[in-house]
């Protein structure tokens, strides 16, 4: 990044991306005022981790937390896209109840800079691409702890992953960057949403029947005690999970961080084990390639259900 007016939180800069120049307003503008992060740590952190997350994006109606200000000042959650954007960026119409929105798809790493310049920190990503948007490739399963204690969600998500390994499915460990971990299953886009939402409940209540002690499906918290809830709700058409390598809005400037399977036996791992603080950690975690023994296809749900239902 070039800068053109430093230390005043004026100006602008300009960052190159592929063949296109995007412009960087105020980079000096502080966003994580607790940790002395600008829009240009925010810029520089997503032009260098974008090989790994331009395709976690690409192709997927898009809703943008924008903190202009950072965290505790204004938050927009948008989904429309505005006029101001450049003809280069991608949109996709998409029905909603009553009319149509118009969703920002990132599918470059130019546009992902764009978007971080709008300060937009933390991208959540539909569960369908734009082309079949009712027809989800990805399951997830949100797993946030019930109290303090972080090892309630590495230990339901060593149950979980083994249950879907019975059923013959793969699974893909997200730390949210939040409270928790998401668990994510790739899929086909075979099934509708309501298809994939009622497998998902019945993979959520086959897993709190054997750990009834530890793991609930209740939806009211009042009905969960000190058990882990198996939230299955982002599964159903316009619901978005935050997206592999986002920042989030929270003091340190966390980040949702792919792991490993065997990432999740470390005992110090948390939520927010990875930091906009701390971006050669970051890079690190994405080089080591922690998905890449799952197989890029999604699978069907059809041999699942199967196996399930004989478990049932």
């Amino acid at each position: 990044m070039k800068t053109s007016d430093s230390g005043t939180g004026t100006g602008t800069d300009t960052v190159r991306a592929g063949r296109r120049t995007v412009e960087i307003h105020r980079p000096d503008k502080v966003l994580f005022p607790d940790d002395g992060l600008t829009k240009a740590d925010v810029v520089g952190y997503y032009r260098r981790v974008a090989a790994s997350m331009v395709p976690q994006l690409r192709g997927r109606p898009l809703m943008l937390e924008r903190l202009p200000e950072g965290p505790g000042g204004p938050q927009f959650m948008q989904k429309d896209t505005p006029d101001h954007y450049p003809d280069w960026i991608r949109r996709v119409r998409v029905a909603k109840e009553g009319g149509t929105v118009t969703h920002t798809v990132c599918d470059d790493k130019a546009t992902l800079l764009f978007l971080a310049d709008q300060a937009c920190l933390t991208f959540h990503r539909w569960l369908s691409r734009a082309g079949r948007p009712h027809h989800p490739d990805r399951l997830v399963f949100d797993l946030d702890p019930p109290g303090p204690d972080f090892e309630a969600v590495r230990e339901a998500a060593r149950q979980l992953c083994a249950l879907l390994d019975e059923l013959g499915l793969p699974s893909l460990l997200m730390t949210t960057g939040s409270k928790g971990l998401h668990v994510t299953v790739p899929l086909d886009g075979a099934g509708d949403f309501d298809a994939v939402r009622g497998f998902a409940q019945q993979v959520a209540q086959v897993l709190a029947e054997r750990h009834p002690d530890r793991l609930t499906t209740a939806v009211r918290k009042k009905s969960r005690g000190d058990r882990l809830y198996l939230d299955v709700q982002r599964n159903a058409y316009a619901q978005t999970a935050v997206a592999p390598w986002s920042l989030r809005p929270k003091a340190g400037a966390p980040v949702a961080a792919p792991i490993s399977r065997e990432q999740l036996d470390d005992p110090h791992l948390t939520a927010q084990s990875w930091s906009l603080q701390d971006v050669a950690a970051v890079l690190e975690q994405a080089g080591s390639r922690p998905w890449s023994g799952v197989p890029a296809r999604g699978c069907s749900l059809r041999p699942a259900r199967r196996r399930l239902d004989a478990l049932r």
